[in-house]
Protein backbone atom coordinates (compact mmCIF):
# COMPACT_ATOMS: atom_id res chain seq x y z
CA UNK A 1 0.00 0.00 0.00
CA UNK A 2 1.53 3.29 -1.09
CA UNK A 3 2.33 5.45 1.88
CA UNK A 4 0.82 3.00 4.40
CA UNK A 5 2.09 3.80 7.87
CA UNK A 6 2.09 2.04 11.20
CA UNK A 7 3.82 2.66 14.50
CA UNK A 8 4.24 -0.42 16.66
CA UNK A 9 3.75 -0.95 20.38
CA UNK A 10 7.17 -1.59 21.88
CA UNK A 11 7.51 -4.27 24.56
CA UNK A 12 4.66 -2.96 26.67
CA UNK A 13 6.73 0.06 27.74
CA UNK A 14 6.62 2.44 24.82
CA UNK A 15 3.06 3.52 24.01
CA UNK A 16 1.76 2.87 20.54
CA UNK A 17 1.36 5.88 18.27
CA UNK A 18 -1.00 4.52 15.61
CA UNK A 19 -1.60 1.32 13.71
CA UNK A 20 -2.33 2.26 10.12
CA UNK A 21 -2.70 5.21 7.81
CA UNK A 22 -4.37 5.18 4.43
CA UNK A 23 -2.54 6.84 1.56
CA UNK A 24 -3.44 10.39 0.68
CA UNK A 25 -4.24 11.91 -2.73
CA UNK A 26 -1.52 14.56 -2.48
CA UNK A 27 1.78 15.26 -0.76
CA UNK A 28 0.64 16.39 2.69
CA UNK A 29 2.66 19.23 4.19
CA UNK A 30 0.89 20.41 7.34
CA UNK A 31 -1.89 19.98 9.87
CA UNK A 32 -3.85 22.45 12.00
CA UNK A 33 -6.99 22.70 14.12
CA UNK A 34 -9.72 25.28 13.55
CA UNK A 35 -12.19 25.14 16.41
CA UNK A 36 -13.45 21.56 16.30
CA UNK A 37 -12.24 21.00 12.71
CA UNK A 38 -8.97 19.43 11.58
CA UNK A 39 -7.19 20.69 8.44
CA UNK A 40 -4.58 18.98 6.28
CA UNK A 41 -2.53 20.97 3.76
CA UNK A 42 -1.41 19.62 0.39
CA UNK A 43 1.76 20.89 -1.24
CA UNK A 44 -0.26 22.49 -4.05
CA UNK A 45 -3.74 23.82 -4.80
CA UNK A 46 -5.80 22.22 -2.04
CA UNK A 47 -6.42 21.35 1.58
CA UNK A 48 -8.70 18.85 3.35
CA UNK A 49 -10.96 19.49 6.33
CA UNK A 50 -12.60 17.05 8.74
CA UNK A 51 -15.46 18.02 11.03
CA UNK A 52 -15.74 14.59 12.69
CA UNK A 53 -12.30 13.93 14.14
CA UNK A 54 -10.78 12.52 10.96
CA UNK A 55 -13.45 10.01 10.01
CA UNK A 56 -14.38 11.84 6.81
CA UNK A 57 -12.68 14.59 4.83
CA UNK A 58 -13.71 17.23 2.28
CA UNK A 59 -11.40 18.92 -0.22
CA UNK A 60 -10.99 22.70 -0.42
CA UNK A 61 -9.39 24.43 -3.41
CA UNK A 62 -6.76 27.08 -2.69
CA UNK A 63 -6.11 30.05 -5.05
CA UNK A 64 -2.39 29.48 -5.60
CA UNK A 65 -0.28 27.20 -7.77
CA UNK A 66 2.81 27.84 -5.65
CA UNK A 67 4.23 25.15 -3.40
CA UNK A 68 2.42 25.33 -0.04
CA UNK A 69 4.32 24.62 3.17
CA UNK A 70 2.43 25.56 6.37
CA UNK A 71 -1.08 26.06 7.73
CA UNK A 72 -2.40 27.62 10.95
CA UNK A 73 -5.76 28.77 12.32
CA UNK A 74 -6.45 31.34 15.03
CA UNK A 75 -9.99 30.06 15.60
CA UNK A 76 -12.80 28.33 13.73
CA UNK A 77 -12.99 31.05 11.05
CA UNK A 78 -9.59 32.73 10.69
CA UNK A 79 -6.70 30.83 9.13
CA UNK A 80 -3.55 31.14 7.02
CA UNK A 81 -1.59 29.08 4.51
CA UNK A 82 2.04 29.96 3.69
CA UNK A 83 4.11 28.94 0.69
CA UNK A 84 6.60 29.89 -1.97
CA UNK A 85 6.95 33.24 -3.67
CA UNK A 86 5.59 35.19 -0.71
CA UNK A 87 2.34 33.22 -0.73
CA UNK A 88 0.31 33.94 2.39
CA UNK A 89 -3.34 33.03 1.93
CA UNK A 90 -5.94 34.05 4.51
CA UNK A 91 -9.52 33.05 5.24
CA UNK A 92 -12.09 34.66 7.53
CA UNK A 93 -14.96 32.27 6.82
CA UNK A 94 -13.64 28.90 7.96
CA UNK A 95 -11.83 28.08 4.72
CA UNK A 96 -14.72 28.63 2.32
CA UNK A 97 -12.83 31.43 0.59
CA UNK A 98 -9.17 32.51 0.58
CA UNK A 99 -7.28 35.62 -0.51
CA UNK A 100 -3.62 36.62 -0.76
CA UNK A 101 -2.48 38.73 2.21
CA UNK A 102 -0.32 41.78 1.57
CA UNK A 103 3.25 40.95 2.64
CA UNK A 104 6.61 42.67 2.21
CA UNK A 105 8.41 39.74 0.61
CA UNK A 106 8.47 37.36 -2.34
CA UNK A 107 10.62 34.80 -0.50
CA UNK A 108 9.43 31.27 0.20
CA UNK A 109 7.51 31.17 3.49
CA UNK A 110 7.86 28.03 5.59
CA UNK A 111 6.24 28.24 9.04
CA UNK A 112 3.40 30.08 10.86
CA UNK A 113 2.79 30.63 14.57
CA UNK A 114 0.00 32.52 16.36
CA UNK A 115 -0.41 33.47 20.01
CA UNK A 116 -3.85 35.02 20.23
CA UNK A 117 -4.06 37.71 17.55
CA UNK A 118 -0.28 38.03 17.34
CA UNK A 119 1.27 36.05 14.50
CA UNK A 120 4.66 35.34 12.98
CA UNK A 121 5.71 33.81 9.65
CA UNK A 122 9.28 32.88 8.74
CA UNK A 123 10.99 31.97 5.48
CA UNK A 124 14.06 32.04 3.31
CA UNK A 125 16.85 34.65 3.57
CA UNK A 126 16.05 35.20 7.24
CA UNK A 127 12.57 36.60 6.63
CA UNK A 128 10.24 37.01 9.62
CA UNK A 129 6.87 38.73 9.26
CA UNK A 130 4.76 39.84 12.23
CA UNK A 131 1.11 40.76 12.72
CA UNK A 132 -0.55 42.29 15.79
CA UNK A 133 -4.09 42.30 14.38
CA UNK A 134 -4.93 38.70 13.63
CA UNK A 135 -3.14 38.66 10.29
CA UNK A 136 -4.91 41.61 8.67
CA UNK A 137 -1.60 43.46 8.30
CA UNK A 138 1.98 42.19 8.33
CA UNK A 139 5.32 43.94 8.89
CA UNK A 140 8.80 42.56 8.39
CA UNK A 141 10.97 42.18 11.50
CA UNK A 142 14.76 42.64 11.19
CA UNK A 143 16.74 39.46 11.88
CA UNK A 144 20.23 40.39 10.66
CA UNK A 145 20.72 37.06 8.88
CA UNK A 146 20.42 35.67 5.36
CA UNK A 147 20.07 31.99 6.25
CA UNK A 148 16.72 30.43 5.45
CA UNK A 149 14.42 29.79 8.41
CA UNK A 150 12.31 26.60 8.46
CA UNK A 151 10.46 26.79 11.79
CA UNK A 152 9.17 29.45 14.17
CA UNK A 153 7.68 28.93 17.63
CA UNK A 154 6.35 31.34 20.26
CA UNK A 155 5.33 30.23 23.73
CA UNK A 156 3.77 33.62 24.51
CA UNK A 157 3.69 37.04 22.87
CA UNK A 158 7.20 37.96 24.01
CA UNK A 159 9.28 34.78 23.89
CA UNK A 160 9.95 33.11 20.55
CA UNK A 161 12.51 31.12 18.60
CA UNK A 162 13.26 30.35 14.94
CA UNK A 163 15.52 27.71 13.39
CA UNK A 164 16.85 26.96 9.94
CA UNK A 165 19.78 26.49 7.62
CA UNK A 166 23.35 25.87 8.80
CA UNK A 167 22.19 25.24 12.37
CA UNK A 168 20.82 28.76 12.76
CA UNK A 169 18.73 29.45 15.89
CA UNK A 170 17.30 32.88 16.71
CA UNK A 171 15.58 33.96 19.93
CA UNK A 172 13.58 36.98 21.01
CA UNK A 173 12.27 38.16 24.37
CA UNK A 174 10.31 41.16 23.06
CA UNK A 175 7.93 39.73 20.49
CA UNK A 176 10.45 39.88 17.67
CA UNK A 177 11.32 43.57 17.86
CA UNK A 178 14.90 42.31 18.12
CA UNK A 179 16.32 38.86 17.43
CA UNK A 180 19.67 37.40 18.51
CA UNK A 181 21.50 34.27 17.43
CA UNK A 182 22.03 31.45 19.91
CA UNK A 183 25.53 30.44 20.89
CA UNK A 184 26.75 27.10 19.54
CA UNK A 185 29.74 25.06 20.66
CA UNK A 186 30.25 23.87 17.07
CA UNK A 187 28.65 24.19 13.64
CA UNK A 188 25.64 22.01 12.87
CA UNK A 189 23.62 20.74 9.95
CA UNK A 190 20.45 22.55 8.99
CA UNK A 191 17.51 22.51 11.39
CA UNK A 192 13.88 21.78 10.46
CA UNK A 193 11.86 22.31 13.63
CA UNK A 194 12.02 24.03 17.03
CA UNK A 195 9.76 23.65 20.08
CA UNK A 196 9.75 24.81 23.71
CA UNK A 197 7.86 23.14 26.56
CA UNK A 198 8.29 26.20 28.80
CA UNK A 199 10.40 29.35 28.92
CA UNK A 200 13.58 27.36 29.64
CA UNK A 201 13.41 23.93 27.98
CA UNK A 202 13.51 23.62 24.20
CA UNK A 203 14.50 21.27 21.39
CA UNK A 204 15.55 21.72 17.78
CA UNK A 205 15.92 18.89 15.25
CA UNK A 206 17.25 18.55 11.74
CA UNK A 207 19.43 16.84 9.18
CA UNK A 208 21.48 13.74 10.01
CA UNK A 209 19.54 12.82 13.15
CA UNK A 210 20.54 16.04 14.89
CA UNK A 211 18.80 16.76 18.22
CA UNK A 212 19.72 19.93 20.12
CA UNK A 213 18.42 20.81 23.59
CA UNK A 214 18.44 24.04 25.59
CA UNK A 215 17.86 24.58 29.31
CA UNK A 216 18.30 28.35 29.39
CA UNK A 217 15.60 29.63 27.08
CA UNK A 218 17.59 29.06 23.90
CA UNK A 219 20.69 31.09 24.82
CA UNK A 220 22.88 27.98 24.56
CA UNK A 221 22.32 24.53 23.09
CA UNK A 222 23.84 21.10 23.52
CA UNK A 223 23.70 18.10 21.22
CA UNK A 224 21.78 15.07 22.49
CA UNK A 225 22.45 11.45 21.64
CA UNK A 226 20.27 10.46 18.71
CA UNK A 227 19.20 6.88 17.86
CA UNK A 228 19.16 7.61 14.13
CA UNK A 229 20.90 9.41 11.30
CA UNK A 230 17.58 10.06 9.58
CA UNK A 231 16.41 13.52 8.61
CA UNK A 232 14.36 14.74 11.58
CA UNK A 233 11.50 16.95 10.43
CA UNK A 234 9.36 17.94 13.42
CA UNK A 235 9.43 17.94 17.24
CA UNK A 236 6.62 18.40 19.76
CA UNK A 237 5.35 17.23 23.15
CA UNK A 238 1.89 15.79 23.74
CA UNK A 239 -0.51 16.50 26.58
CA UNK A 240 0.94 13.67 28.66
CA UNK A 241 4.46 15.12 28.50
CA UNK A 242 5.84 12.63 25.99
CA UNK A 243 8.17 14.00 23.34
CA UNK A 244 7.76 13.07 19.67
CA UNK A 245 10.06 13.61 16.69
CA UNK A 246 9.05 12.83 13.11
CA UNK A 247 11.58 11.38 10.67
CA UNK A 248 11.25 10.04 7.15
CA UNK A 249 10.72 6.39 8.04
CA UNK A 250 10.46 6.33 11.82
CA UNK A 251 9.37 8.27 14.88
CA UNK A 252 11.39 9.08 17.99
CA UNK A 253 9.78 8.99 21.41
CA UNK A 254 10.83 10.37 24.81
CA UNK A 255 9.10 9.49 28.07
CA UNK A 256 11.59 11.24 30.34
CA UNK A 257 10.90 14.85 29.46
CA UNK A 258 13.17 14.90 26.43
CA UNK A 259 16.31 13.71 28.25
CA UNK A 260 16.61 10.67 25.96
CA UNK A 261 15.01 9.45 22.74
CA UNK A 262 14.16 6.00 21.37
CA UNK A 263 13.37 5.06 17.78
CA UNK A 264 10.04 3.41 16.98
CA UNK A 265 10.04 1.40 13.76
CA UNK A 266 7.67 2.37 10.96
CA UNK A 267 7.18 -0.16 8.13
CA UNK A 268 7.59 0.92 4.54
CA UNK A 269 8.66 4.41 3.49
CA UNK A 270 6.13 6.80 5.02
CA UNK A 271 8.09 10.08 4.73
CA UNK A 272 6.73 11.12 8.12
CA UNK A 273 7.47 14.81 8.62
CA UNK A 274 5.03 16.54 10.99
CA UNK A 275 3.84 15.81 14.53
CA UNK A 276 1.38 18.01 16.39
CA UNK A 277 -0.73 17.69 19.51
CA UNK A 278 -4.34 18.58 18.67
CA UNK A 279 -7.20 18.37 21.16
CA UNK A 280 -7.16 14.91 22.79
CA UNK A 281 -4.76 13.24 20.35
CA UNK A 282 -1.31 13.41 18.83
CA UNK A 283 -1.45 13.60 15.04
CA UNK A 284 1.34 12.82 12.59
CA UNK A 285 1.41 13.79 8.93
CA UNK A 286 3.44 11.87 6.40
CA UNK A 287 3.96 12.82 2.80
CA UNK A 288 1.26 10.35 1.73
CA UNK A 289 -0.87 9.86 4.84
CA UNK A 290 -1.89 10.81 8.36
CA UNK A 291 -2.10 8.87 11.62
CA UNK A 292 -3.39 9.58 15.10
CA UNK A 293 -3.08 8.41 18.69
CA UNK A 294 -5.41 8.83 21.64
CA UNK A 295 -4.57 11.13 24.54
CA UNK A 296 -3.00 8.21 26.42
CA UNK A 297 -0.88 7.27 23.41
CA UNK A 298 -1.65 3.59 24.03
CA UNK A 299 -4.72 3.02 21.86
CA UNK A 300 -4.39 2.59 18.12
CA UNK A 301 -6.55 4.67 15.82
CA UNK A 302 -6.86 4.48 12.04
CA UNK A 303 -7.48 7.75 10.24
CA UNK A 304 -10.07 7.39 7.49
CA UNK A 305 -9.04 7.50 3.84
CA UNK A 306 -9.04 10.94 2.25
CA UNK A 307 -11.06 11.52 -0.95
CA UNK A 308 -9.11 10.31 -3.97
CA UNK A 309 -6.67 8.27 -1.90
CA UNK A 310 -5.58 4.87 -3.13
CA UNK A 311 -6.90 1.94 -1.15
CA UNK A 312 -4.78 -0.75 0.46
CA UNK A 313 -3.65 -3.28 -2.08
CA UNK A 314 -4.20 -0.87 -4.97
CA UNK A 315 -1.59 0.11 -7.55
CA UNK A 316 1.33 2.24 -6.39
Amino acid sequence: MRGALALLMVAGVWPAFASQVASAPCSLQGIASAGSDIWLLCDRLEAYVSTDGGQTWQGRQLPSDQRLRAIAFLDARRGFVAGDGGTLLSTEDGGRSWRQAAVETTENLTSIQFVGDWGWVCGWTGVILHSKDGGRTWKRQPTGILQGLKSIFFIDREHGWAAGWAGTILRTVNGGETWEQARMEKSHWSLESIYFRDLSHGWAVGFGGLILASRDGGVTWREQESPTQAWLKSVTFDGAGRGWIAADNQALLSEDGGASWKSIAVPGSPFLHRVLGLKDALWAVGQFGVLRSTATGRELTVVATLPGAKQAGGPS
